[in-house]
């Protein structure tokens, strides 16, 4: 008789870290695809060794070591995946053209019920929410492959420098000197990982319900005073990037097709721990917007045209579908 370890036992003990697993791959890629592919495979390469598991570690940190191993070798055949505002200057004019660029692998947002922001635990929620802040994760993707895998690692997982060293392939002491630079890198933008994420307050709810009024009522001179004097407002595949209420206000009533009240309906959903909602152009899927506020004020809005995320955040193919019950 085989004292090979049955497939039943390892997907009751490896299934429950799925979703932290697909946080870990989608703070290292940038991008739900392909953090779902790398956890697939991650759990393919656990399962075909897993007889040769010893348990000298949790079966959690092995398998944190095999996904980060998984994560780095993609890494090194595919490009960062930035936001527009991190290429560039950004653009002066509202009215400008547009400039699409679909050669770049473009930053994704995450749905939080993949990864735990939206589970039961309300441990496992703040620590999911706070380490896939969109701004953080595209800071992430600025950081050579191996600091990034340290960096969540040692202060995201709060793995001893030993652990990652092993994990990564390298020495304590490169560890630390690793950590060192890719803390001071990290620490010119925000939100850093010690920021916490806390609930929207009565009056940012409030300023939500003025935002979607003045989409779906087309009425664009009202969201002038819903954004910091420096907002930001940028769009991928769109290569530009608009900074001020001006000029936001003028790339929405110059570039947005809706012309009327109701062309256009936002329906809430949960994104990296934010504020984002589906939006409908005329009943059909248009795009997705993560926002970030600061104080009571919005003062960053990403807005995703690429229309798989619809079925990644599990969202109904037309707006009229999410009404049926």
């Amino acid at each position: 008789m085989s004292d090979k370890p049955t497939r039943e036992e390892f997907v009751r003990l490896a299934d429950p870290m799925r979703r932290e697993l697909l946080a870990h791959c989608y703070r290292m890629l940038g991008s739900v695809h392909d953090a779902e592919d790398l956890v697939q495979e991650t759990y393919l390469r656990a399962w075909r060794s897993y007889d040769g598991f010893e348990g000298r570690s949790s079966l959690r940190t092995w398998l944190y070591r095999i996904a980060t191993t998984a994560c780095l070798t993609a890494l090194d055949s595919r490009s960062r995946r930035p936001l527009p505002a991190g290429l560039g200057a950004p653009s002066q004019e509202g009215n400008a053209p547009l400039v699409q660029d679909i050669e770049v692998p473009w930053l994704e947002p995450m749905p939080d019920a993949l990864v735990g922001a939206g589970g039961d635990d309300p441990a496992a929620i703040v620590t999911a929410r706070e380490s896939i802040r969109l701004a953080l994760v595209a800071a992430l993707q600025h950081l050579p492959p191996r600091q990034r895998a340290v960096l969540v690692l040692r202060d995201v997982l709060r793995w001893k420098a030993a652990e990652v060293a092993e994990a990564v392939g390298t020495s304590t002491a490169a560890v630390n000197s690793i950590l060192q630079r890719a803390r001071a890198q990290l620490g010119q933008v925000a939100p850093s990982l010690d920021d916490p994420v806390e609930p929207l307050t009565p009056e940012q709810r409030a300023q939500l319900d003025r935002y979607v009024s003045a989409f779906q009522d087309y009425d664009v001179d009202a969201l002038v005073d819903l954004f910091t004097g420096d907002a930001v407002w940028e769009m991928p595949p769109y290569t530009g990037w608009y900074e001020g209420p001006k000029a936001i206000v003028e790339l929405v009533r110059t570039n947005c097709p809706a012309e009327r009240a109701g062309d256009l309906r936002l329906l809430p959903v949960a994104a990296n721990g934010q504020p984002a909602f589906a939006v409908y152009f005329r009943d059909e899927p248009f795009a997705l917007m993560v926002l970030t506020f600061s104080g009571a004020l919005i003062s960053h809005v990403a807005m995703f045209f690429d229309l798989r995320l619809f079925e990644a955040f599990g969202l109904p193919a037309t707006y009229e579908a999410s009404a049926i019950k």
